[in-house]
């Protein structure tokens, strides 16, 4: 079978990695042409585009970027004309997969979505279009399956497909993994602004403001592959900081308290157990339109989750060095780490077991007759 696998970011291309690891288990004829990342390539994926060079964020952003956008969605549409896939996942990334998927399906293609976009936060009424333009939902988040039902639209909640990526990585020796990723035996404090050059702009010199003074831990930078160390390294200057480059798992192992901006890497450290500071600033016209528009309580998937204030939320004006100091803190005392712990376990059960990508796998082969 011929699969069209559209990610536009780090994680989807985790996430559609693994997807196709476990498609290729199911159909040994598998080809994949794939928009996404190194991940996927690995996996035999003919990469098409990269999503270093699709990721915009923020409203205005955006709009800057209008002509490239459109450029892209003309280009993958005339290439999912050539190539003819027998099906189209689209791994979350909506405000261009879902026009693929009206294209697609106009055009006769099976459509298969897989990590639904947030659309329980902010427009709401692009349900209407997935109703009539995605053959299959497939959800990673457990109240998903409740949102949808309110619009008489059944989907399928498979698991969360990062407790498959984190589950195999129990054992390990910390000490060995700090001398590995070129770390002292110093208790480590872990810096994650984010994957997109524009976000890790704004968020890294406040995150390297608040730590200045931690002498007694070493602070590390989780940098996105898709970026290169000296865009880093430009930010940091003399401050004595080190980089890791691609192995924020490897990171997060061996990490005593986190400072991270939102999105899925909040949901990941929480999954490795590590205290975090859930960070957001952005332009304040792009934060403010988004004020307008979203719908739910809280930034961070953990909160979300759990449905109440697990982990400390920072955001716009409320992300400055005093605050992030202070949060910190308390990130780094038993009492609240103990706290922190039990809420963890809780929210890795909510999120089911193992198995996401596999339960993903099998309904798409269902769906294409396999």
């Amino acid at each position: 079978m011929k699969y069209y696998i559209i990610a536009g970011e780090a994680s989807g291309d985790l996430h559609g990695s693994n997807l196709m690891k476990a498609l290729g288990r199911k159909d040994s004829n598998a080809h994949f042409r794939v928009w996404g990342g190194d991940k996927m390539k690995a996996e035999g994926g003919e990469l098409v585009k990269h999503f270093k060079d699709l990721a915009f964020m923020g409203f205005v952003e955006v709009v800057m970027n209008l002509r490239t956008i459109l450029g892209n969605l003309k280009f993958c549409k005339e290439d999912l004309e050539r190539y003819k896939p027998d099906v189209v996942v689209l791994i979350d990334y909506p405000g261009f997969n879902l026009r693929i998927a009206e294209y697609a399906h106009l055009k006769g293609y099976k459509v298969i979505y897989y990590i639904s976009p947030q659309i329980w936060a902010w427009k709401q009424n692009r349900v209407h279009k997935i109703k009539r333009t995605v053959d299959r939902m497939l959800c990673i988040l457990p109240f998903e399956q409740e949102f949808y039902s309110r619009f008489d639209y059944q989907v399928d909640f498979v698991g969360h497909p990062l407790i498959d990526a984190i589950e195999g990585r129990k054992d390990f020796d910390p000490e060995t993994r700090k001398k590995e990723l070129g770390l002292d035996e110093k208790p480590v404090i872990a810096l994650l602004p984010g994957s997109r050059q524009q976000e890790i702009q704004t968020m890294l010199p406040l995150m390297l403001k608040a730590v200045r003074n931690y002498t007694g831990y070493q602070v590390v930078v989780a940098a996105a592959p898709s970026q290169n160390r000296s865009f880093y390294q430009d930010i940091i200057g003399e401050q004595p900081v080190s980089v890791v480059e691609g192995r924020t798992y490897d990171l997060l192992e061996v990490t005593k308290a986190a400072l991270v901006t939102s999105g899925t890497a909040t949901l990941e450290t929480a999954l490795f157990k590590v205290p975090e500071v859930v960070c957001y600033k952005g332009s304040w016209m792009s934060y403010w339109i988004a004020r307008q528009l979203v719908k739910v309580k809280y930034i961070s998937l953990v909160n979300l989750i759990m449905d109440r204030e697990v982990v400390t939320e920072l955001i716009q004006g409320e992300m400055n060095t005093r605050r992030l100091q202070s949060e910190l803190e308390k990130c780094l005392q038993k009492d609240y780490r103990d706290r922190l712990n039990t809420d963890y376990d809780q929210l890795i059960q909510k999120l089911g077991g193992t198995g996401a990508s596999a339960n993903a796998a099998e309904i798409i082969a269902e769906e294409v007759g396999i």
